[in-house]
């Protein structure tokens, strides 16, 4: 964006998110200036340029939203698609080196370029840039990525900073020798808050949605969804409470033996009860 003309003597421009002004005339003709002066504070040209940049700030967060739906759900993304918003820096900085599969599930690649054509660029785990053009590929959540600590080590070689987190994102694998009959984990109970609004916020923060006495995150896993719910105590408690099992649902509201639990719901619903352990009240002293 360029400079607008605004009071006499100054223009204002939209700068790295912040409006900013430089003189026209004058000694300091052309410098862009430290502050805003305050004649221009309350110029129609800054609170338009203001509003502007809350709109973009808006924008930014719900591509890196919806991106993050994508991954966590595994779900097949048209490449054309991909292409269109490309040129659309938020969409380009929420998708920017993602680990993306296309026609081989094997080969994984971070995503560096789509063309108009609807051709991916992406970096593959020899090092080259190699062109992708399947007609959908999916941003696949971590837990179901292959030799993940080797694709972490890559990624830190080739200087990866993602914006969605996908490859340093916290996962949990299911055990192998659950039982039968079990239907809830406990090893993230008792993470003592000092009230539930406390709790509540917490979990609202990070993302997550507050439901009658639970924090729930809802995941799409193998093409179906199932919900991760951690109790967090009644709506209209106030005194001290603990968090409580996670346990998972189907969208009937039957509750799923563990054994029955996807790769992915299980990850993320270990992944909100771990975010919320981690919030506890920590006493200090000899005590604790």
């Amino acid at each position: 964006m360029g400079w607008l003309a605004a009071s006499d003597g100054y223009e204002v421009a939209l700068i790295e998110g912040r409006v900013a002004a430089r003189a026209t005339s004058g000694r300091a003709a052309g410098r862009q200036l430290k502050s805003l002066p305050k004649a221009l504070r309350d110029h129609p040209e800054v609170d338009r340029l203001r509003r502007f940049a809350e709109w973009l700030d808006r924008h930014a967060a719900a591509c890196v939203a919806q991106v993050d739906v994508w991954m966590v759900s595994s779900l097949p993304v048209p490449t054309g698609l991909l292409a269109r918003v490309w040129p659309d820096e938020a969409w380009q900085s929420a998708l920017r080196d993602l680990a993306v599969v296309g026609d081989d599930p094997d080969e994984v690649g971070f995503l560096r370029d789509a063309t108009d054509s609807g051709e991916l660029r992406v970096v593959n785990l020899d090092g080259e840039t190699v062109r992708l053009s399947p007609r959908t590929v999916t941003l696949p959540h971590p837990v179901l990525l292959p030799d993940l600590d080797d694709l972490r080590e890559f990624a830190a070689e080739l200087g990866v900073v993602q914006k969605v987190e996908q490859i340093h994102r916290a996962t949990w694998r299911k055990p192998a020798d659950l039982k039968a009959s079990e239907t809830a984990v406990s090893e993230f109970s008792g993470g003592s808050y000092d009230s539930r609004f406390g709790l509540a916020a917490r979990a609202t923060s990070l993302g997550y949605r507050v439901s009658g006495g639970y924090a729930t995150c809802r995941v799409r896993d193998a093409g179906s969804l199932a919900e991760a719910a951690v109790w967090i105590g009644e709506p209209y408690w106030e005194d001290e409470v603990t968090t409580g099992g996670l346990s998972w649902q189907d969208l009937d509201g039957r509750t799923l033996p563990l054994r029955e639990v996807g790769p992915v719901a299980w990850s993320e619903g270990m992944r909100m009860a771990a975010a919320l352990y981690a919030g506890r009240r920590v006493e200090e002293g000899k005590d604790a």
